[in-house]
């Protein structure tokens, strides 16, 4: 199966009414906004996603859901990473099933794996995929940081692409040069800053959590790239700077990036904030301030405002 992993692909939000029920009208909104934003795909169940923190009936129905709205108009990706290797293929069937392109693979959390353990794993796990499959790595979360030599292994599978979160621009670059002759391979980054310079040098695209709530600043942004538009590219970064600052900054605690996308989306009236436990979702005092904040960036940049013309924010 030819998957062309490229552009802008964002790893979106699991809206929530509680922790057993999908915000479903949300989750339409969500795809609409995007979709309509520009993108080049959907990732389903990733770090943004909130993927770990969901029981496997709602990842499951998510898939479902998802699927169904999306409609075949972009290609979809999904998260199967567990610490189970039965609950990754259960996850890797409902995505074949659902209409899904791709897997996405990290390495099994908690424990921590060395890099040959992890290549024993995807030997044994990968000829039980029913779909293509991608690497996700994200040491931040898992403890182990894929070396280039594990994931030229992994491609030796089958493996599509990867999406590089460690924000490491050194072995960012390191896995561009060493894919640079495999057009086969999407490299791509996690890091949203990062998104210019990669494609500038040989990378596929980004996978950025802001382009749920602006997904045509990150399309042009990519755009931009793509035609070395260097003023252009500038102006939008400096957005993405701001996005930065004034949105995913608010709060103190490590879960504050998704609870700050949820309440900005709950803003401009897509979908709920319900954050699944272990966490919660932002307290009156943060979303006040988001807001403002919010408002702030509509106002400043004639890009965003024109992002939301057809939104009402509250």
């Amino acid at each position: 199966m030819n998957i062309d992993l490229h552009g802008i692909i964002p790893p979106i939000v699991t809206p929530l009414k509680n922790e057993n029920e999908i915000d479903e009208q949300g989750l339409k909104q969500l795809i609409e906004h995007i979709v309509a934003g520009g993108v080049h795909g959907i990732f389903l169940l990733g770090t943004t996603g909130e993927a770990t923190s969901l029981s496997y009936q709602v990842r499951k129905e998510f898939i479902e859901k998802a699927c169904l709205i999306i409609n075949n108009r972009v290609p979809v990706v999904v998260g199967i990473t567990d610490t189970s290797v039965r609950g990754s293929l259960e996850m890797a069937a409902v995505a074949k099933k659902s209409g899904a392109d791709a897997l996405v693979i990290s390495t099994p959390y908690y424990l921590p794996m060395s890099q040959q353990e992890f290549v024993n794993y995807l030997n044994y796990l990968t000829p039980k995929l029913p779909l293509p499959f991608l690497l996700y790595n994200m040491p931040g979360c898992t403890k182990m940081h894929m070396s280039v030599e594990t994931v030229k292994a992994a491609y030796q599978l089958g493996a599509i692409g990867i999406k590089d979160s460690s924000g490491d621009m050194g072995y960012l670059y390191a896995l561009q040069e060493a894919f640079k002759n495999n057009p086969d391979f999407s490299v791509i980054c996690g890091t949203e800053l990062f998104l210019p310079e990669s494609v500038t040098f040989g990378g596929k695209g980004a996978v950025p959590g802001g382009a749920n709530i602006f997904p045509k600043i990150f399309v042009n942004l990519y755009e931009a790239a793509v035609n070395n538009d260097l003023n252009k590219i500038s102006k939008l970064r400096e957005i993405v700077i701001q996005i930065e600052k004034k949105i995913y900054n608010i709060g103190k605690d490590n879960s504050k990036y998704i609870k700050s996308i949820k309440c900005a989306l709950s803003v401009i009236g897509i979908c709920d904030d319900f954050v699944a436990q272990p966490f919660e979702r932002f307290e009156k005092k943060e979303c006040d301030l988001l807001r403002t904040n919010l408002h702030e960036l509509i106002e400043t940049y004639p890009e965003i405002k024109a992002e939301f013309n057809t939104l009402k924010t509250t």
